[in-house]
């Protein structure tokens, strides 16, 4: 069984349970999602969390980038979702990684990661959910 590792904002679990449910119905393990962190237990429990999630992303055979539309920005894509992102591509360059890399939707030009989005979809190092076959 393939495994994916979903990756976005951590704010909209809603959408991240959707998402989980759908890769699952189609035959896909979930190894890994954002979660949500309280404010009050951020400092102690995100370095755990990102080791642990920066972990799956090194196993995962799809990288699933859950980029929904957020602070009325269309697909958004965050500074931590961009890296998670590069770290992924990176991997995939170095040849220590064949993951495929799958994002839900291409951002809207404001989100900051624009270009390189667009430069890496024209490379094939990146596709579209739209265009994946499942």
């Amino acid at each position: 069984m393939k495994k994916v590792v979903i990756a976005g904002s951590g704010s909209l679990q809603d959408r991240i349970a959707y998402w989980e449910q759908f890769w699952k119905s189609h035959g896909y393990s979930v190894t890994a999602s954002p979660q949500e962190i309280s404010r009050e237990a951020y400092l102690d429990e995100y370095p755990a969390i990102h080791a642990e999630f920066y972990t799956a992303l090194n196993n995962a055979d799809i990288v699933f980038i859950m980029n929904e539309d957020k602070n009325g920005i269309s697909g958004y894509i965050g500074a931590e979702t961009f890296a998670e992102l590069a770290h992924v591509v990176a991997n995939r360059l170095l040849k220590e990684q064949e993951t495929q890399v799958i994002l839900f939707k291409m951002p809207e030009s404001r989100v900051q990661s624009y270009e390189e989005i667009t430069l890496w979809h024209r490379l094939g190092w990146i596709q579209f959910l739209d265009t994946f076959k499942i």
